[in-house]
């Protein structure tokens, strides 16, 4: 059970709980798709950073939307901004100007403007799915299940 009740606005679990105030549910849409449809950086980058974050902030209706991060690790784009986010979300306050030196050796800095605004907005996300406690039963779209994901193991 969610921590509010569902609204009668938006098509999916998330959006019920978001939708309470319509306008807001619409800009928030719009702002997701704009990350998804509109920047310079890769779809499947944006994919792993999402799965990785998701992970980070304990997410289930995220975790089990696509699983685990799974990109080949030579890939080093992928890879610093995949250890960017992790370090996003244990503190983002040790973020210090040499991260963005590093991040500097694989994107301009519209793509670095782009990925912080991306792991911002996603962060923020999974922590509202988190605290209005979204399940992996509320996610249609689920490749796997919080079981198959060892979370849970000593």
């Amino acid at each position: 059970m969610t921590t509010i009740e569902f609204s009668d606005h938006g098509s999916t679990p998330f959006e019920k709980l978001i939708g309470h105030n319509p306008e807001i549910l619409h800009h928030w849409n719009r702002l997701e798709e704009t990350f998804f449809k509109n920047t310079s950086l890769d779809p499947d980058l944006l994919e792993q950073v999402r799965r990785t974050l998701a992970f980070g902030n304990g997410c289930e209706y995220c975790m089990v939307k696509g699983g685990r991060p799974d990109f080949n690790q030579s890939d080093l784009k992928i890879s610093v901004a995949v250890s960017f986010a992790e370090l996003f979300y244990k503190d983002h306050r040790s973020i210090l100007k040499n991260h963005f030196s590093m991040l500097r050796e694989f994107f301009s800095e519209k793509e670095i403007s782009e990925l912080c605004t991306f792991i911002s907005f996603i962060s923020a996300s999974q922590k509202l799915g988190k605290i209005f406690n979204l399940t992996e039963e509320y996610q249609k779209n689920a490749v796997v299940e919080m079981e198959q994901l060892n979370l849970y193991k000593d």
